[in-house]
């Protein structure tokens, strides 16, 4: 859901201008040279103190935003004109009414019959089958050109992890329905029973007025439905029946048409003080008049900061920090809308299940990475499947909006499992390791789709398409080769083994499991000759093989005799129907 913020007087919050003042004057706590000014009837501060964060708040001037609220009829660019003049005013901002964008479309789930259920699908979520975007088999009922592999590759992903209840990841967005049979049990609580807050109204989460869409519930769904409880559908991170999903905390900022950057930003840095590890947002600022990262932060700073803040709250035990997932925006642009584009965020745009940049996605500068977002171009059910706000429904919807939440889900699992392994990294290693855990797209961009020229799309669609699988490999830190199913294919092993691979290690044996071999569809069982492993899957898929070897000589050392050492690699094979001349990897 992109918003559209206006730099003119019709499109500000007539009601109020955030400031952000000195240090020095905002500790003496005299606020009357504000106060006293024509048509201002009030000075509060944008964010609330947290106890024990305050010395974070200060670290990304938090303390020193200010809402000057203005009486009926005094006009905000007027009141910003006299406020310049105050030497304690270091930047003003008008807090700009964000309205919703009304290109959502939803289909109803109910209005479409189910695809038939598939054995291979570890979950008993009846309407999984018809989630391409989470596991896609090529399918013809899916979409016009549907693709297989045109997903997540999170299926064998989840005999890894399937999510960890203590990594919540916060919906900033409109309220999520925390009712709904698939997602109640998914949500975060407070200690006073609630599942987040409406930034809007300052009160309880709402999801049922009139003009709201379902697009907060339908993100959370993608993100954290609860897996395997033989209803609805599945997520990326809802765990696996067993109550281990990750949480989903609602940080309301429409309440139906519209929002201000300020609840905005007070709902970010309320997601940081409840420990939130990723904040998902849906939304961003389209027709804003920022065209870079120093006009963003120069308008709107309370934001950005809020932003910063989030990402240095450690709320986990993996990273030192927070993960900011944003939408990159629908304009179909060659460039990103912020706050995604800022060059520190993640900003996601949108392919279809044909495995092509969905129609309306903006790509281009300050995109990240690519992921489903659906299109509905290619037929109904070409979107993307997930909760709707009454209680029992199921709708599809398309947009980079819905791209965010699998970035945001997979960020999620990659914690989970890092948790699991006991790994820790730096927040920068950690997005490092997301960004370059993809699949190529470039070589796919030929030729024309609705009319219009692919060859647009090179090399401006951020790293490529996220990769689940992969992303857990990276974190484990085991190498993933791609090889085309179906064919016989032979890896040289002397990016494992070092230089002497093909004449200089003796090779024992290759260790591959029953699930291995079900999940590659090895009718064979590799060998090794020369060097070169030897394999050939029937079916797309992933697992991990496990090579042994002797380091020196050709044999082991023993009680008896001197020997070389064993030495063990664990390699990731990832079977594709297509593989790109760079085997699919950066």
């Amino acid at each position: 859901m992109q918003t559209k913020a206006l730099n003119t007087p019709e499109g500000i919050n007539m009601g109020s201008v955030i400031v952000r003042l000195d240090r020095s004057f905002v500790e003496k706590g005299d606020f009357s040279a504000l106060e006293s000014l024509s048509g201002v009837t009030e000075v509060l501060p944008v964010f609330p103190s947290t106890p024990g964060k305050e010395e974070l708040e200060k670290k990304h001037h938090l303390d020193c935003f200010y809402e000057v609220k203005l009486s009926e009829g005094t006009s905000p660019v007027a009141a910003a004109s006299r406020l310049a003049d105050l030497g304690a005013v270091l930047a003003i901002e008008y807090d700009k009414n964000l309205s919703a964008d009304r290109r959502i479309e939803v289909v109803p789930a109910d209005d479409i019959p189910l695809t038939k259920a598939s054995s291979v699908l570890p979950f008993n979520d009846p309407r999984l089958p018809d989630q391409w975007h989470l596991v896609n088999g090529g399918a013809g009922d899916i979409a016009r050109n549907n693709k297989a592999g045109a997903d997540i590759n999170v299926l064998e992903a989840w005999s890894l992890t399937a999510g960890d209840p203590s990594i919540i990841v916060a919906v900033v967005d409109e309220g999520v329905n925390y009712k709904h049979p698939d997602l109640a049990a998914a949500m975060w609580t407070d200690k006073d029973g609630n599942h987040g807050k409406n930034f809007v109204t300052n009160g309880p989460i709402t999801w049922n007025n009139p003009e709201d869409t379902g697009h907060g519930s339908h993100c959370a769904g993608i993100i954290g439905a609860v897996n395997n409880n033989g209803i609805g559908i599945s997520s990326v991170a809802g765990g696996s029946g067993k109550g281990d999903g990750v949480k989903i905390m609602s940080c309301q900022i429409f309440d139906g048409k519209t929002s201000t950057m300020a609840s905005t930003a007070r709902a970010i840095k309320y997601a940081g003080d409840n420990g939130a590890s990723v904040i998902s947002c849906s939304f961003g600022y389209s027709g804003a008049g920022f065209a870079s990262d120093d006009a963003f932060v120069k308008y709107a700073g309370a934001e950005i900061e809020a932003v910063k803040y989030f990402e240095d709250c450690k709320n986990n035990s993996v990273l030192d920090g927070g993960i900011a997932v944003f939408s990159a925006g629908n304009n179909a642009e060659a460039y990103c809308n912020y706050p995604g584009a800022y060059r520190d965020f993640i900003s996601v745009s949108a392919f279809a299940p044909d495995f092509l940049p969905a129609s309306y996605t903006n790509y281009g500068y300050g995109s990240s990475i690519v992921a489903p977002g659906g299109d509905f171009v290619l037929g109904a059910k070409a979107g993307v499947l997930s909760c709707l706000n009454n209680d029992a429904g199921y709708g599809y919807m398309n947009g980079t909006s819905q791209a965010c939440p699998h970035v945001s889900g997979i960020v999620a699992l990659g914690l989970s499992y890092a948790k699991k392994l006991g790994k820790k990294f730096t927040r920068e290693e950690f997005k490092s390791l997301l960004i370059t855990s993809v699949n190529e797209m470039d070589s796919r961009l030929t030729g024309t789709r609705n009319s219009i020229n692919l060859g647009q799309y090179r090399k401006l669609l951020g790293s490529g398409s996220i990769d689940t699988w992969k992303f857990l490999m990276a974190i484990e830190g085991t190498p993933s080769v791609i090889i085309k199913t179906g064919e016989d294919t032979r890896l040289s092993l002397s990016s494992f083994f070092g230089t002497g691979a093909q004449d200089f290690v003796t090779y024992l044996d290759i260790e591959v499991s029953d699930t291995a071999k079900q999940a590659l569809g090895l009718e064979t069982d590799p060998t090794i000759t020369h060097g070169r492993l030897n394999i050939k899957a029937t079916k797309s898929g992933c697992a991990k093989i496990t090579i042994h070897a002797i380091g020196s000589g050709d044999r082991l050392g023993d009680g008896t005799n001197i020997g070389g050492m064993e030495i063990t690699r664990d390699i990731s094979i990832i079977s594709r129907p297509v593989k790109s001349s760079n085997g699919g990897w950066l």
